[in-house]
């Protein structure tokens, strides 16, 4: 439980922070009470690692919105929900949605292998979650069941999507940063590969296995770089024969193209839950949970969720009992009456003496009364528009005043069109690829449009040597300019090497090399050509311009990308302007 000073701490001045839920190297979440809508909410603080530079932090918060960018347009009853992006002392909160539940992590490692009926309850929620986060353009990419919480009225959720990316941001993705649990982890992503939706689905056989099982398809409490070589390059675990076995093997294919897809999951798992009883995991499995959960070292599990009355709130206690509802009526003294009554907005009856409605509705109120005569009528009517067109006239020059606006209806010269976009500002970035082998000269500058986000990593894969990718990416992911420095390059490898690797990294179609020239003024090429990213939802189609070039024994790869639909204009607006001016620290 957290200390006084603790309970006392609040975020963004509505968000109490309670108890700790789960705490890791990347960040803290905590059990907390939004005092401003009464309810209780989980609180992800991001915590920096010691060490780490200005940039390094800079890069975490950004990771950190993008994050919570990439859940706040997922809603979905099988996906926890983003509720806000609350900034403390510059620092980023993620406010999101407190389920009362155990991650499947628990309920296997405390009564060991699910049923078959309650591992299919588990597939077909993990597959609807992922369906519309795939549908949103999002790869979850650590599908596991540490990161699935099962409540115990039933409910089934996947949740952190701390490192899932959006499929704009594909091209920021073939890096050889070890992302997801080494245990979970799609093979190609472990090897450094495009990473696609099918990732998710490795991940969600890899879940399944292991609730069939009840321990992981590989080692998970081994070495990391172990347990990843066994699922890039060892064969692919099997489960025991029984229903799901079928569908865990077709979901784990070594080939992201040969994995089942969700629908198709979910019309193999209905049999199974046409079957099942209505309540699958009964109150004895939490209970036996909830005994240790404070000594649970999983930093994903999400506790029963604190609930506070008007008496809790204002001593800062959470309440045994929620008590009514705020919302719903007290029975002293708010009782629905017997009947509404007549409707506020209706005409009013006309009442016999004492009070009782009479038979028939009588004349209608806005008609002349009889004995009236027609001239008097008339006059009145005519004083009736006379008075309407003035109290609207009226009204139109008091919006106008009270809006700072001329009374006057404008003139034919302020009608113009929308204003010219503002052009693009650029700045001075220093970047630095120096990070493998010790390599040396790596440090560049170059001209960057000033609101695009630098992110640093290393790459392998695709036959190349290994090298550092510096990468500057649009607020909105569509664009990027790329550099990319191999080191020692030279001489076992040439120019026609890179060129394969990149075709080879596109399989099916999805490259095509539109033009190849060689440099005039040094060993090099420029290169134009086209990449499909694929995915349930729709194919992004991306156009990409490189410089391509010798540096002494490295090479170097300096590229803009952008939607296929803005290459005309981009290469102008950004390739043309950014190549000019990249030199390097070797230059």
């Amino acid at each position: 439980m957290a200390s006084a000073s603790e309970e006392t701490r609040v975020v963004a001045g509505r968000y109490r922070l309670r108890s700790v839920l789960g705490s890791g190297s990347m960040g803290t979440v905590w059990s907390a009470y939004d005092e401003f809508l009464h309810r209780p909410v989980a609180v992800k603080e991001i915590l920096l690692p010691p060490g780490v530079t200005a940039g390094q932090a800079d890069e975490l918060r950004e990771r950190t919105l993008r994050e919570a960018r990439a859940i706040a347009v997922l809603s979905h009853p099988n996906v926890i929900t983003l509720h806000d992006v609350a900034r403390q002392d510059g620092e980023p909160f993620v406010v999101m949605e407190l389920l009362p539940s155990h991650s499947l992590a628990e309920l296997i490692r405390e009564h060991g292998p699910l049923s078959v009926q309650q591992a299919a309850a588990v597939g077909d929620a993990v597959a609807a979650a992922l369906g519309a986060a795939h549908n949103a353009g999002i790869t979850h990419r650590d599908v596991k069941p540490g990161n699935v919480l099962v409540a115990d009225d039933g409910r089934i959720k996947l949740t952190d999507f701390g490192i899932a990316r959006n499929v704009s941001d594909a091209s920021m993705t073939r890096t050889g940063m070890t992302l997801g649990s080494p245990a979970y982890i799609a093979p190609e992503v472990a090897s450094g590969k495009a990473v696609t939706p099918a990732a998710d689905l490795w991940g969600l056989g890899a879940t399944l296995f292991c609730a069939v099982e009840g321990h992981p398809p590989y080692d998970a409490d081994g070495d990391p770089l172990e347990t990843i070589g066994k699922v890039v390059k060892g064969e692919v675990p099997r489960p025991s024969p029984g229903p799901l076995a079928p569908l865990i093997a077709a979901l784990m294919a070594k080939e992201p193209r040969d994995r089942m897809p969700l629908r198709q999951v979910r019309r193999q798992l209905y049999p199974i839950l046409a079957k099942a009883p209505r309540v699958l995991f009964g109150p004895e499995m939490f209970a036996a949970a909830g005994s240790t959960r404070e000594d649970a070292s999983d930093t994903r599990e999400i506790s029963a969720s604190p609930v506070v009355n008007e008496t809790a709130e204002a001593s800062g206690e959470l309440a045994a009992d929620p008590g009514p509802l705020p919302f719903a009526p007290s029975a002293a003294t708010d009782a629905l009456a017997a009947a509404p009554g007549p409707l506020p907005f209706g005409p009013p009856s006309p009442a016999k003496p004492g009070g009782t409605l009479s038979p028939a509705p009588g004349p209608l109120p806005f008609g002349p009364p009889p004995g009236r005569r027609t001239s008097v009528t008339v006059a009145l009517v005519a004083v009736s528009i006379v008075l309407f067109l003035a109290a609207a006239f009226g009204g139109f020059v008091a919006a106008r005043v009270i809006g700072a606006q001329p009374v006057a209806p404008p003139s034919r010269s302020d009608t113009s069109g929308p204003a010219a976009p503002q052009p693009t500002v650029f700045e001075r970035r220093t970047g630095e690829a120096s990070s493998v082998k010790g390599a040396e000269n790596g440090t560049f500058t170059v001209d960057v449009p000033a609101e695009w986000t630098r992110f640093t990593s290393s790459q392998a894969g695709d036959d190349l040597p290994l090298s550092t990718l510096v990468q500057f990416v649009s607020a909105d992911g569509s664009q990027m300019l790329a550099v990319n420095h191999f080191p020692q390059y030279y001489p076992g490898n040439d120019l026609d090497d890179y060129v394969k690797a990149l075709e080879r990294s596109r399989s099916g179609g999805e490259f095509r090399l539109v033009y190849q020239a060689k440099l005039a003024e040094q060993e090099g090429l420029t290169l134009m050509y086209r990449t499909i990213d694929r995915a349930p939802s729709g194919s992004v189609s991306r156009t990409t311009y490189a410089k391509v070039y010798r540096q002494s024994t490295s090479l170097w790869v300096v590229s803009v990308t952008v939607p296929t639909e803005q290459e005309e204009t981009a290469k102008a607006a950004l390739y043309d302007r950014i190549l000019p001016t990249f030199s390097t620290s070797g230059s």
